[in-house]
C-alpha cells in the first residue's frame, strides 16, 4: 500500500486498539478490584449477551493458539534443515507432527499458570526473539542483498484498492492484545490511573515502533515482491535459520497466552446462568451486590461519617484465577491443550478458518465491546453513574474531601471532577470506536470472503 499510507494505517491502527485498551481500563474501575473481566463486565451492561461475547472470545483465542501450535510444526522442519542440509525427507526430525507434539510438553506447564506475572520470564526469552527479528530485517536492508530481487517501490502511490483492503486486517489485528487486559488490571498491584494508562501507551508504543520499523525496511528490501514472511523470502543462512527458531520461540510462549484468556472465558460460560425472571447465578448475584457500590465507590466506615481523616483502605486485588476451583480450572486447561493439539495435529492449514475468527473475534475484543461496555457503563442515567453522583454529595454534605489513598485519587471521584464536555465527548468516540468496529469487520469479511473465493 505504499510507505506513507501503510505507515498512516499503523500508527491509526495503534491508535484505535490504544483507544480500546484505555476503555477498558475505565471500565475496570465499575468492577470488583481483581475480579474485571469481560463476562463481569457483560453483567452489568448487557446481561443477556454475556454469554455471547465470553463464547466469541474463548472461539477467538483458540484458534490463534492452534495457528501457534500450526506455525510451530510449518518452521521447525526448514530449521532442521537450515542446521543440517544433508538430512533426508523421510526423517521424524522433518515430520511437522514430532515438532508439534514436542513442542506441547514445553508448552502445557505455561499453560497451567494460573497469574500472567508467571510468564514474565518467558516474555523476557519472546521479546529477545522479537528484538532478533527487527535486527535481522534491518540489517538484510543495510546491507543491500535484496536489492536484486526488489520490485517496485512505491512511496506515495497504493497498489490498489484491493491489496490495501487486503493488508488493512494484518494490521488491525497486530495489535489485539485486549483479551488480556483484564488480566493485567487484575494483578497490578497498583492499578491508578496514570499507571494503567502508562501500560497502555508503552505497550501500544513499543508495538507500533516495530511494526513501522520493520515494515518499512521489509519493503524497502523487496518492494512489491515482499510476502507475509519476510524472514521466510531471505537466502537460507545462518542468520535467517536462526530466525525462523526466533519466531518459533515467540509463538511457542505466546500459547500460555491465549490459553489463559480462553480458559477465563470458558469458565465464564459455564457459570453463565438466566432464566426468564431475569436473575443470574448466585455467583454474579455475589458480585453484583459488590459492584459498583461496594469496591467501585469504597465507602468509608460509619465512623468516617464524622470525621474527614478515619477512611477504610481500598480492598487488596485478588490474583487473578482464584473465581476457578482447582479441578475446574486443571479439567477446562486440559480440554483446551489436548483440543488444540488434535486439531493442530489434523489440520495444517487453518488460514480460511483463522481469517473469519480474527475478523469476527479481534473486531469484537479490540473495537466493538470496550466501545459498547463504556458507551452504556457511563450513560448519565444509568444507576452506576447516579451512585457516584450520590456518594459525591454526601462527601460534600459532611464537609469532607474525597477519599484519598496515597498518591492515588479515588478513580470515580476523578471521574465525577472531569468536565461535562470531555466525560461526553469521550462517550462519543466509544460509540465511535464500537462503529468502527462494526465496518472493520464487514470490510475484513467480504475481503476474506473476495479472496478465497478468487483462489478457486
Amino acid at each position: 500500500m505504499g510507505i506513507v499510507l501503510g505507515t498512516i494505517v499503523i500508527v491509526w491502527a495503534g491508535l484505535t486498539a490504544g483507544f480500546g485498551l484505555y476503555l477498558q481500563t475505565r471500565c475496570a474501575r465499575y468492577l470488583e478490584r481483581g475480579r474485571s473481566s469481560f463476562f463481569a463486565l457483560s453483567q452489568i451492561t448487557y446481561p443477556k449477551a454475556s454469554v455471547i461475547f465470553d463464547a466469541a472470545i474463548a472461539i477467538k483465542c483458540f484458534g490463534v493458539g492452534v495457528s501457534y501450535l500450526i506455525i510451530i510444526g510449518d518452521l521447525m522442519p526448514g530449521v532442521v534443515r537450515g542446521l543440517n542440509s544433508t538430512i533426508g525427507d523421510d526423517s521424524f526430525l522433518i515430520d511437522r507432527h514430532f515438532w508439534v507434539t514436542a513442542f506441547m510438553i514445553v508448552v502445557i506447564p505455561f499453560s497451567f499458570l494460573r497469574r500472567l506475572d508467571s510468564l514474565k520470564y518467558t516474555s523476557i526469552v519472546a521479546l529477545i526473539s522479537i528484538g532478533y527479528l527487527v535486527v535481522l530485517v534491518v540489517a538484510h536492508y543495510a546491507i543491500g542483498d535484496t536489492w536484486k530481487s526488489r520490485g517496485t517501490v512505491r512511496v506515495f502511490q497504493p497498489q490498489g484498492a484491493a491489496q490495501v483492503l487486503a493488508s488493512l486486517p494484518v494490521m488491525v489485528f497486530a495489535y489485539t492484545c485486549h483479551q488480556n487486559m483484564f488480566s493485567i488490571l487484575n494483578e497490578m498491584a497498583d492499578p491508578a490511573p496514570t499507571k494503567t494508562l502508562g501500560v497502555v501507551t508503552a505497550s501500544i508504543g513499543s508495538a507500533g515502533v516495530i511494526y513501522a520499523v520493520v515494515a518499512i525496511t521489509g519493503y524497502l528490501s523487496f518492494g512489491d515482491n515482499v510476502s507475509g514472511n519476510v524472514v521466510g523470502m531471505y537466502t537460507p543462512s545462518t542468520a535467517s535459520t536462526i530466525g525462523k527458531a526466533a519466531i518459533v520461540v515467540l509463538v511457542m510462549f505466546s500459547y500460555a497466552l491465549q490459553v489463559h484468556p480462553c480458559r477465563a472465558s470458558v469458565n465464564a460460560v459455564m457459570n453463565y446462568r438466566f432464566n426468564r425472571s431475569g436473575t443470574d447465578s448466585p455467583g454474579h448475584r455475589r458480585r453484583r451486590s459488590s459492584s459498583p457500590s461496594g469496591p467501585l465507590l469504597r465507602p468509608s466506615s460509619a465512623s468516617s461519617q464524622t470525621s474527614s481523616t478515619n477512611y477504610s483502605a481500598p480492598p487488596k486485588p485478588t490474583p487473578s484465577g482464584d473465581g476457578i476451583s482447582e479441578v475446574r480450572f486443571a479439567v477446562i486447561t486440559t480440554v483446551i491443550v489436548i483440543l488444540s493439539y488434535i486439531v493442530a495435529m489434523t489440520v495444517s492449514n487453518l488460514a480460511t478458518v483463522l481469517a473469519y475468527v480474527g475478523s469476527t473475534g479481534s473486531t469484537s475484543i479490540s473495537f466493538i465491546l470496550p466501545g459498547l461496555f463504556y458507551y452504556k457503563i457511563s450513560d448519565p442515567d444509568s444507576p452506576h453513574q447516579q451512585i457516584l453522583h450520590k456518594v459525591h454529595d454526601d462527601d460534600a454534605d459532611f464537609g469532607r474531601e474525597p477519599n484519598v489513598q496515597g498518591d492515588e485519587e479515588d478513580a470515580t471521584v476523578r471521574e465525577m471532577r472531569e468536565s461535562a464536555w470531555k466525560r461526553k465527548l469521550l462517550r462519543r468516540l466509544s460509540l465511535a470506536l464500537a462503529i468502527y468496529g462494526f465496518c472493520v469487520m464487514v470490510t475484513c469479511l467480504v475481503m476474506n470472503t473476495f479472496f478465497i473465493a478468487s483462489s478457486h
